[in-house]
């Protein structure tokens, strides 16, 4: 179709407007600004009545389009002289002619926001309701008022009311060009948002693993001073998802939150929420996205000082998860040195009030735990697309296992390998976790040879000792875990050097039998799972 050869004026005057929306905070006053600045308004069902209930003039739609609602509301904005009023160009004599002869008044101003579909997935409604929630007119009209820009101002955030007031009052009742553009942009985006919101519910519903378009949405929950590094931008986004974390989190004190803290903090809550709280407490600490130290106990401080005992050295400056309501004890505990943020289901008012002391450390209350077990996804930009998988939910249970070796687990070392190999999901890869007694003593995270992270891992415990002032490496008398299988023995024997007692790997090299070979001969347990945790 061919551009339009009538460029829209700077300043548009604003005499007419079609309000519909959903969610009414703040509609009343809006309305009531509007008609103080002799606006004449327009609406539909609930929306017009509540402006009516205010005691000020509106005309409904119905009155607009000679033609009643119908079918429950569905069909009630969908005509002519509603999309024609918000479509015209008005200064094209042949689009003027046909607004003169179809009785068509131009609309200047819409306000729209959308039914609560988000909302109502969220609650975890039904098909059929679910389906009554998806927004049909809605989005009909902020496209329409958006592509028209160049007369029409568009809203669909309760946000821009006072904005838009602001604007009329500087521009002697009109708006600016560059006013209606940014509203265009952000309308548009949110009909994307919907629309992608809508498309997800659908695979997810209808299990497509692959869909042949791929949409992803989010709105802006955060402005950050910058990405991972000062010359970065960054933002941070809440998608439709209601997984507890740092996007449902309330920050009840500290300095503001980076780029560099959210990432952190979310791999910290993640990992954690492996460890159901009615079977202890766990905490984890983060540093750079990988544990430096991760342990349970019988309460949130015998954790801490278990996880603190791995690394203590990385742990400074680092990010803190645990899985039961943070209490006084613990609190104090966790302020004896630099901790950058705190990230727990709930905090007692006593371990507020410790925490207050430190008044830039972040204290975030998530108000649940994330599932482990829950389907989701995650994506990843790469040049030119995006890398689109399910989220890592796999877990293995002691049924799982297959002992491949002569000695077989004792029971200790069975749950603390199953504690290894939960730990060892969440380290980058190549990984390997040696763990005692419901502790991790020692990590190796993202290296290339799965040899180097054993070694380092080994050389982290020796330094942990040290630090400890004990003789013997954390890792004496410890189990083993790697998050892919042992290409060769080598990297086995490293975890034998550093004392450990059993191994878990998920099996599957073409050299298993000189790894199982090696594993015996060292007199050590060894079992597969059959299951791999690559994280990149």
């Amino acid at each position: 179709m061919e551009a339009s050869s009538f460029s829209p004026p700077d300043l548009q005057p604003l005499k007419r407007a079609l309000l519909s929306v959903s969610d009414k905070t703040g509609l009343v006053d809006f309305a009531t600004a509007l008609n103080a600045r002799g606006v004449e308004l327009v609406s539909t069902g609930g929306t017009a009545q509540a402006i009516r209930d205010a005691g000020l003039p509106v005309m409904d739609v119905a009155e607009v389009t000679q033609f009643p609602e119908m079918m429950d509301g569905r069909v009630k904005t969908l005509h002519p002289k509603i999309h024609g009023g918000l479509l015209a160009v008005r200064n094209d004599p042949a689009h003027a002619a046909a607004m003169s002869e179809n009785d068509i008044a131009g609309i200047d101003l819409l306000v729209v926001n959308l039914y609560p579909f988000e909302a109502t997935v969220a609650a975890g409604a039904d098909f059929p309701t679910t389906i009554e929630n998806i927004d049909i007119g809605g989005p009909a009209l902020i496209r329409a008022a958006a592509k028209n820009h160049g007369y029409v101002s568009v809203v669909v955030d309760v946000e821009d009311y006072e904005a838009v007031l602001n604007e009329l009052d500087g521009a002697d009742g009109q708006t600016r060009l560059s006013f209606r553009k940014a509203l265009a942009a952000k309308a548009y985006g949110r009909t994307a948002a919907y629309d992608a919101a809508i498309s997800q519910w659908f695979n997810r519903t209808l299990n497509i693993e692959a869909p042949k378009y791929l949409t992803t949405a989010g709105t802006l929950k955060q402005t950050l001073r910058y990405g991972e590094n000062p010359h970065q931008s960054a933002g941070f986004y809440q998608t439709a998802d209601a997984r507890p974390g740092i996007a449902t989190a309330d920050q009840v004190q500290g300095k503001a939150l980076s780029y560099n803290n959210l990432n952190d903090t979310d791999a910290a809550y993640e990992l954690v929420s492996e460890f159901a709280p009615a079977e202890g407490a766990a905490v984890a600490i983060i540093k750079h996205a990988n544990p430096c130290g991760v342990a349970t106990g019988t309460n949130l401080t015998q954790a801490y000082r278990a996880a603190l005992r791995c690394d203590p050295v990385s742990a400074f400056g680092g990010v803190i998860a645990v899985n039961q309501p943070l209490d006084a004890e613990a609190a104090s505990e966790i302020t004896k040195i630099f901790t950058e943020v705190i990230i727990a289901p709930d905090a007692s008012d006593d371990a507020k009030e410790i925490i207050a002391k430190k008044k830039n450390l972040r204290l975030l209350l998530a108000g649940g735990l994330p599932d482990p077990h829950a389907e989701g996804a995650t994506v990843k930009t790469v040049a030119g697309g995006l890398l689109f998988q399910s989220r890592d939910s796999g877990h293995v249970a002691p049924a799982d296992l297959k002992v491949v070796t002569k000695r077989t687990p004792t029971d200790q070392e069975m749950a603390d390998l199953l504690f290894a190999f939960q730990v060892g999901k969440h380290v980058k890869s190549n990984t390997i976790v040696y763990a005692k007694n419901g502790a991790t003593v020692g990590i190796g995270a993202g290296q290339m040879s799965r040899v180097d992270a054993a070694r380092i891992a080994f050389r982290k415990a020796q330094d942990a000792a040290q630090e400890a002032g004990e003789d013997a490496p954390l890792t004496q008398g410890s189990v083993a875990a790697s998050d892919a299988f042992f290409p060769f023995p080598d990297g086995l024997l490293v975890t034998v050097e550093a004392g450990a007692t059993a191994v878990i790997q998920p099996g599957g090299s073409i050299r298993d039998d000189d790894v199982i070979a090696a594993a015996d001969e060292a007199g050590i347990a060894m079992v597969f799972t059959g299951m791999r945790h690559f994280r990149h």
